[in-house]
């Protein structure tokens, strides 16, 4: 295997065993801003009721999420149920499933005019899990999506996919967009928008979280297919709106795709101008303290508005405090010096 692929397998593998949760070297921080809410305009710290109340008027909200944080996962249900108990009854929008899971979500919703045994029930959930292609996938993963599921199905509401499918994503990832047959193209969705200044900070971003590796190609793929995700999302969710207009769509996403309200957000605003979007974003503590302007500091874009990561940021505990980057740089090490020898 050639040193280069093998650093990156290594560092995807590591990014992974992160995501599962595993114990951080470091002992957790007990930092202050944890569990804090606050309104990222004012700066001002709020209770749940208050933002609850600020949510009513909105037709799109976002709940965006560190995907394998179980606390994101809770405060997102938490944030449900209380539109729930104030009368509204939301869509639920899932990045993490696609257009084409949107039966499969709807028949397991359907099943709760169905009396069915706790063990009854299990196996619905198991063979819903294995329709959507997620039985290799993480147990604790899934259970995270499951229980909002299962609260759709509770509560009759709508539950769709929002993202393009495994296969899709995979196509450009592989080919980029240019290289996708007609066919393929025609069946994904776009809004056409290009900006050069967008696309060098994804650019930046990519590197970034590579752990400073730039490779223009891939970077490109990665841009198109990102993009691509973003604007069929971004059509989904205005699709669910136009459906049902008095009942705001809950997106559960992660918080990169809404951040400093770019990405799905901005392509939303695209489809729909004067729609009303609330980006409520659950925050990691960072790895070593910071101030909290750190986290509110807006993002200054040329052509964009300058934003905060989110309009409401909820801190929470961090899953892990291992650095991914630095097994790589470790193994990048390595690979010099055998090279050297």
């Amino acid at each position: 295997m050639r040193p280069m692929l093998k650093l990156v397998l290594v560092l995807a593998m590591g990014v992974l065993t992160q995501a599962c949760g595993i114990t951080p070297v470091e002992p957790f921080r007990n930092d202050p801003l944890i569990g804090q809410l606050i309104n990222t305009a004012t700066g001002e710290i709020l209770e749940m009721d208050t933002l609850v109340d600020d949510l009513l008027q909105a037709d799109v909200i976002y709940l965006g999420e560190k995907h394998d944080n179980p606390e994101h996962h809770r405060l997102q249900r938490r944030i449900i149920q209380a539109l729930i108990a104030k009368g509204k009854h939301p869509q639920l929008g899932f990045e993490f499933f696609s257009t084409g899971d949107t039966p499969l979500l709807l028949d397991f919703v359907d099943s709760h005019r169905a009396k069915h045994s706790d063990v009854v029930e299990k196996k619905v959930g198991t063979m819903l899990r294995k329709q959507l292609g997620w039985d290799t996938k993480s147990d604790a993963l899934w259970s995270y999506y499951l229980e909002l599921v299962c609260l759709a199905k509770k509560e009759a509401l709508v539950a769709a996919g929002l993202d393009l499918s495994d296969a899709q994503k995979r196509r450009i990832t592989r080919k980029g967009w240019d290289k996708l047959t007609k066919i393929e193209k025609q069946s994904i969705f776009s809004t056409h928008l290009d900006d050069k200044n967008y696309q060098d900070y994804m650019y930046d971003l990519f590197a970034k979280v590579h752990c400073g590796m730039k490779n223009p190609r891939m970077q490109s793929r990665l841009f198109d297919t990102w993009v691509a995700r973003n604007d069929t999302m971004a059509h989904t969710i205005t699709e669910l709106h136009d459906t049902q207009p008095d009942r705001p769509v809950v997106v559960i996403i992660g918080g990169g795709h809404t951040e400093h309200n770019l990405g799905v957000v901005d392509r939303v605003r695209h489809l729909k101008p004067g729609i009303s979007q609330v980006n409520v974003g659950f925050v990691e503590i960072t790895r070593t303290p910071s101030p909290v302007h750190d986290y509110l500091a807006p993002l200054e874009l040329e052509g964009y508005a300058p934003s905060p990561a989110h309009d409401y940021i909820w801190f929470t505990q961090r899953v892990s405090y291992q650095d991914p980057c630095e097994r790589y740089k470790r193994m990048l090490e390595k690979s010099r010096l055998h090279k050297r020898e």
